[in-house]
C-alpha cells in the first residue's frame, strides 16, 4: 500500500474561491493533497473558503493569472475567470485577457514544471447551436464580436494554446467543457438562471423569463462536475480533451422556474422579458465520450440538486439580510 507522502500532491487551483474552484478545493484536500488556491477575488470570494482557514494543508494566494505566477506545484486546474454573463461582461477586456494570458502564464508554469494541468473551458464555445445535442467534434456556431464574445472567444482562444503547447513542447493537457453547473455557493446576483429563480422565488418577487421560457439548459450539480474535472485529470496521458461535462438531462427554462417555485414553496408569478442577445436556443451535452473515457456521469437529479442548493440559498440570504 502506498504511503501518504507518496501519493499526496501539491496541487493549484487557480479561480480557487470560486463557486466551482472552492468545492473542487474540498474535494482534493478530503483526498489527502496539498491545496494552494490563487484567486485575484473579483467573483471568487473569501466567504466559500471560510470553512477551510485553519486547515493544515490549504494556502490561499491573492493572484491576478494575467501576471506570472512562481511556484511549485505538481498538478494545475487553470479556473480563473469570471464565469456568468453578468460578471464577465462587466469588464469583457479583463474577462478575455484572464482566459487568454492567464492561459499563457498557467502553460508556461506547467511546462516548467513538467507537471499536467487542466483548462476549465465552456459549453460556450459551441455558441448559439445548429448541432444538438452538443459532440466534441462540433465547431459550434459563435458571434466573435457580440456582447459575450469576450467569454466565447476567450475560452476557444484558451483551448487553442492548449492544444499548441501540448504539441509543441509536450504539456500534459486536459480540457473540460463544462455546461451549466449549479449548488451551493453560488454568487447570489450572478445572473445565471437557477441563482435568479431560487433568489427571486425566495424573496417573493417574480421570477423573470427571457423569452417564452422553452429554450433548453441542462443543469450539472456541481458535486458530479468536480467528480468529472478529478477523472479528467486522473485520466490517462492520450486523453487530453475536449470532453463535455455536463448533466444530459434537459429541461426548458419554465419547468425550472416551476419546480424552483414548488420547492420553496413561493407565491411568485413567472413574467417574460425580451432575450438577451446571442442567448443559446438550446444546450445539452453528449457525455459519450465521458462515459467511455472516464467513466463518469452525473448521479444528482435535478430536484434534489435543487434542494441542497435552495437550502444553501435560504441560510445565505439571511446571513446578508436579503430576505
Amino acid at each position: 500500500m502506498a504511503r501518504l507522502y507518496d501519493t499526496r500532491k501539491r496541487i493549484l487551483v487557480t479561480g480557487g474561491a470560486g463557486f466551482v474552484g472552492s468545492h473542487l478545493c474540498d474535494r482534493l484536500l478530503a483526498q489527502g493533497h496539498e491545496v494552494l488556491c490563487v484567486d485575484n477575488l473579483f467573483t471568487g470570494s473569501k466567504r466559500n473558503l471560510e470553512h477551510l482557514h485553519n486547515h493544515p494543508r490549504m494556502e490561499f494566494m491573492r493572484h491576478d493569472v494575467t501576471f506570472p505566477l512562481y511556484v511549485e506545484v505538481d498538478e494545475i486546474y487553470n479556473l480563473a475567470c469570471p464565469a456568468s454573463p453578468v460578471h464577465y461582461q462587466h469588464d469583457p477586456v479583463q474577462t478575455i485577457k484572464t482566459s487568454v494570458i492567464g492561459a499563457i502564464n498557467t502553460l508556461g508554469l506547467a511546462k516548467r514544471l513538467g507537471c499536467r494541468i487542466l483548462q476549465a473551458s465552456t459549453s460556450e464555445v459551441y455558441g448559439d447551436p445548429k448541432v444538438h445535442p452538443q459532440t466534441e467534434d462540433y465547431w459550434g456556431h459563435v458571434n466573435p464580436i457580440g456582447a459575450r464574445s469576450c467569454y466565447d472567444e476567450g475560452k476557444r482562444a484558451a483551448e487553442t494554446l492548449f492544444m499548441d503547447y501540448h504539441r509543441q513542447n509536450g504539456v500534459e493537457v486536459k480540457i473540460a467543457r463544462i455546461f451549466n453547473t449549479y449548488g451551493p455557493r453560488m454568487h447570489h446576483a450572478d445572473g445565471r438562471v437557477v441563482s435568479n429563480f431560487i433568489v427571486q422565488a425566495l424573496r417573493g418577487e417574480d421570477i423573470t423569463v427571457f423569452g417564452e421560457g422553452d429554450q433548453t439548459r441542462s443543469f450539472c450539480y456541481v458535486d458530479d462536475l468536480v467528480t468529472g474535472l478529478i477523472a479528467l485529470m486522473e485520466s490517462p496521458d492520450g486523453v487530453t480533451g475536449p470532453i463535455n461535462l455536463g448533466n444530459p438531462v434537459e429541461f426548458t427554462i419554465r419547468q425550472l422556474a416551476e419546480e424552483v417555485i414548488a420547492q420553496t414553496g413561493s407565491g411568485s408569478k413567472m413574467v417574460q422579458r425580451p432575450l438577451p442577445s446571442d442567448d443559446p436556443q438550446q444546450r445539452k451535452p453528449d457525455i459519450s465520450m465521458a462515459r467511455a473515457e472516464l467513466g463518469w456521469e452525473p448521479s444528482v437529479p435535478l430536484k434534489d440538486g435543487l434542494t441542497h442548493t435552495i437550502d444553501y440559498f435560504t441560510q445565505h440570504l439571511r446571513e446578508i439580510e436579503l430576505i
